[in-house]
């Protein structure tokens, strides 16, 4: 019976693959900062505890295989995008993993952890002036693509509708089962916005009484990484203002602040972005409280602060 038992279990796959170990991050519950808001409960979902350390392997892996399904990426073709860093990662990653080459278009003053993992990973990158921030990118991507079709397959992730799908189909889910269906808020910034429209979109097919609140940087000149100002940036096609019920701005020196006191009161070492949800979280916290109103808030915490060590900020008191 026990070489029986072995031969039945031989044929089958053990371990995981890297495209399986993408989503299913842990909804973390912030206790210290909620301290004296009664009825209000805040959770993150931990997106660093993916293979390539961001929320942005969810959407790059559905850009990717959608675009190996079609037959875009493939028989030689290199993946283009633009990115100020972390889908630019998650593409390095993924071309490492399955075997296409990959270029990628960024500001050059994105952080030294970035510019080091993509160097480790093998992928290509052309810097743009820091000046035209992610819109330099995103032209100059448009250039490369429209000059060499026959080369290049480009992503374009601010226009692909992979992108949502991937937080509609997956991050929605998540949030909606690890709260038991209790979510009374979604948070979310936006960059391309793909999280924000995916996860909204499918919160409000379950339940559409949910507060879906988006927010981004106070002004165009800004430090939050990977958000965009709408008002004056290129605006993503996938991109959909009727969405959000509110859309806060935050300030760069309160994300800065937070990210230090979430490492101080939280234990938890959080990218910018990251450290300004919880800013905008906290915001509609005190407002139910306030109003003596229960609520479960969820957000998106994007990344860890790993790639954010070298910044200026943390050592400011």
């Amino acid at each position: 019976m026990e070489n029986e038992s072995v031969h039945e279990s031989a044929g089958a796959k053990l371990g995981v693959t890297l495209l399986e170990r993408i989503g299913n991050t842990p909804l973390i519950r912030l206790e210290r900062l909620m301290r004296g808001l009664e009825g209000i409960t805040l959770l993150a979902k931990a997106e660093w505890a993916n293979p390539g350390g961001s929320v942005k392997d969810r959407a790059a892996s559905y850009m990717v295989r959608e675009a190996l399904a079609a037959g875009r990426l493939g028989a030689g073709k290199t993946l283009l995008d633009a990115t100020s860093g972390n889908t630019g990662i998650a593409y390095a990653m993924l071309g490492a993993a399955l075997g296409f080459p990959v270029l990628l278009v960024m500001p050059s003053n994105v952080s030294p952890e970035r510019k080091r993992i993509l160097q480790l990973y093998g992928a290509q990158v052309e810097w743009t002036s820091p000046d035209l921030g992610s819109d330099g990118a995103i032209r100059r991507a448009r250039e490369l693509a429209a000059a060499q079709p026959q080369r290049f397959c480009y992503l374009d992730q601010y226009s692909n509708n992979a992108n949502w799908r991937a937080h509609y189909e997956t991050t929605a889910c998540e949030i909606w089962r690890q709260t038991d269906g209790r979510i009374t808020h979604f948070v979310a910034g936006l960059g391309t916005s793909g999280t924000f429209t995916g996860t909204t979109r499918r919160l409000r097919e379950l339940n559409p009484a949910v507060q879906a609140i988006s927010f981004q940087p106070d002004s165009p000149f800004n430090g939050l990484e990977g958000l965009k100002h709408m008002a004056t940036a290129i605006v993503p096609a996938i991109y959909d203002p009727s969405l959000a019920d509110r859309n806060l701005e935050i300030e760069t020196e309160a994300a800065y602040a937070m990210a230090r006191r979430l490492a101080r009161e939280e234990g938890l070492l959080v990218g910018i972005s990251a450290a300004a949800a919880v800013v905008a979280s906290l915001q509609i916290a005190r407002e139910e409280a306030a109003a003596r109103r229960s609520a479960t808030i969820v957000t998106v915490l994007p990344d860890s602060a790993e790639k954010y060590l070298s910044d200026r900020f943390w050592e400011d008191a």
